[in-house]
């Protein structure tokens, strides 16, 4: 099997050179596919904390690795972590850091056997999964860090497959659970209206709608704070050159139509099919609130609700850019740090940065999360790893 895969990826670098020897800027294919295939890991501690960029004071530690394909991030009340793992199709606990050591105590797998997990999310006791096709939960005992019970599907025959498959769940402070899925397509006119959405349903499965549309690839989402506003990362398509579209940092509001796929970024015609739009739908469509750079992929996101980093940071936003593919020159591959100022206009300033140096790759971040102890945790689907990234004040 592995043999396997060093020939696809030799294929794959041999493919690479050849796009960017005879094919137009639009279809480069520029990923760390080697990596990708066969698995990859942080470099030894002392070289990986000299790569790794942060702003003064910051600190970054490996917490737990060999966690393969390491997504979505949520802690127990316990203060243990969960990840999900969608190829792996299991749940991993990452045992809390109880002799301070700056490692997970422990890693057990907690669910298996799921299809695809992706979002994950607590409610009172019932621990939530998002699969590729369904929303599941168990009961889970966060002291004895046990599940009991049999798993139940409370929302079954969700659209699968595609280009874009995972599902990302979320509790509202309305107490709705959220739910985003992506497109089935890079750029297409879709027959499933569920698709490219987000929606909500009751904590029970009942009462599901559809709460937004037209968001191409909205993986994670968060409640500002400051004032319950929604945002939501999103992913703008590809194919069309190295700085086109942008990438989008949506707010979204209920009821609105946020663009895909007839129009990208400040609401410009799409070339392929923005033609076909129907008659009226593009007229209220909101843009974003913040563009990204194009083909940086922002999954998880998270407004920083603890009070271990210095006052800027607080209730600010941070959000995870998985890395470009569709790109002559990588970009992404970084945490962003997202500020709002007085006027409410968005500033998006580097935060974490290394995973990426000179097209050398090395991680790809996916979900990050303030944890109990006012850390941010930082999972890494490329490096299986997850990291920590404390403040100390500099003496």
């Amino acid at each position: 099997m592995r043999r396997a895969l060093v020939v696809l990826a030799v294929l794959a670098v041999v493919g690479f050179f050849a796009c960017r020897m005879f094919l137009p800027q639009r279809f480069a294919v520029n990923a760390p596919i080697q990596g990708m295939l066969l698995g990859a890991k942080p470099p030894e501690k002392t070289a990986f904390q000299n790569r790794m960029k942060l702003p003064p004071g910051f600190t970054i530690d490996v917490f737990a690795e060999g966690i393969s394909n390491a997504r979505f991030l949520r802690f127990t009340s316990a203060g243990d972590l969960l990840v999900s793992s969608p190829r792996e199709g299991k749940v991993f606990l990452l045992e809390r850091d109880a002799n301070g050591d700056g490692k997970s105590d422990g890693v057990h797998e907690l669910l298996t056997g799921l299809d695809r997990p992706h979002g994950l999310e607590f409610v009172d006791d019932w621990l939530y999964v998002a699969e590729t096709g369904a929303v599941k939960r168990v009961k889970f005992d966060a002291v004895t860090r046990t599940t009991r019970g049999e798993v139940e599907t409370i929302l079954p025959n969700l659209p699968t497959g595609g280009n874009h498959w995972t599902k990302t769940i979320r509790l509202g402070p309305d107490g709705w659970l959220y739910l985003t899925m992506g497109s089935t397509c890079n750029v297409c006119l879709e027959t499933e209206p569920r698709r490219a959405t987000m929606a909500r349903f009751h904590t029970d499965g009942t009462g599901y709608e559809t709460y937004a549309t037209g968001l191409r690839n909205a993986v994670g989402f968060d409640w500002r704070p400051a004032d319950g506003a929604l945002y939501a990362t999103d992913n703008g398509r590809d194919l069309l050159g190295d700085d086109v579209p942008p990438c989008e940092f949506d707010k979204i509001e209920q009821g609105k139509f946020y663009g895909w796929p007839y129009l990208y970024g400040n609401n410009v015609l799409d070339p392929d099919v923005g033609a076909q739009a129907p008659p009226g739908q593009l007229k209220d469509a909101v843009p974003p609130a913040h563009a990204f750079g194009a083909h940086v992929a922002p999954l998880g996101m998270r407004f920083y609700r603890g009070t271990a980093f210095p006052e800027p940071y607080r209730g600010q936003a941070f959000v995870a850019q998985h890395g470009s593919w569709n790109r002559t020159r990588k970009s992404g591959y970084k945490v962003v740090l997202l500020t709002w100022g007085a006027d409410g206009a968005i500033a998006e300033s580097d935060f974490l940065t290394g995973f990426e140096v000179n097209e050398d790759v090395i991680g790809r971040p996916v979900d990050v999360l303030d944890g109990p102890d006012g850390a941010l945790y930082v999972s890494d689907d490329y490096a299986g790893a997850i990291y920590r990234v404390s403040f100390r004040a500099p003496e």
